[in-house]
C-alpha cells in the first residue's frame, strides 16, 4: 500500500502532493488560511506475469501475397519532384 498527501487551496482544488505529512502541513502554513490536506492511499493490484509463445507478428502481417509489381527509382523520382519554375528569380535585398 502507497500513501502520500494532497494540498487543497480553499475551493477544494489540489495544489500539491507530498510525501510525507511534515511537509503537507508546513506547505498549509505557509499558504494561509483555508488550506487543507489529506491522506490518500492507493492498493497496488498484483502483477501477473504472462508468456507468449506465439509469433511477435500482427496477425495482418502473416501470410501477406508477395508484392506484384516494383516501381523504378525514374518513376519513383518523377513523382516526388516538383517541377522546375520557368519564372525569373526575385532579388530579396
Amino acid at each position: 500500500m502507497n500513501e502520500y498527501w494532497e494540498v487543497l487551496n480553499p475551493l477544494g482544488k489540489k495544489i500539491a502532493n507530498t510525501g510525507t505529512i511534515d511537509d503537507a502541513i508546513r506547505l498549509c502554513e505557509m499558504r494561509g488560511h483555508g488550506h487543507t490536506y489529506r491522506k490518500v492511499k492507493f492498493i497496488m493490484d498484483q502483477v501477473i506475469d504472462i508468456t507468449s509463445t506465439t509469433d511477435k507478428q500482427l496477425p495482418g502481417q502473416q501470410g501477406l501475397p508477395a508484392a506484384k509489381e516494383e516501381l523504378q527509382p525514374v518513376e519513383l523520382q518523377q513523382q516526388v519532384w516538383l517541377p522546375e519554375g520557368q519564372g525569373i528569380p526575385v532579388n530579396a535585398k
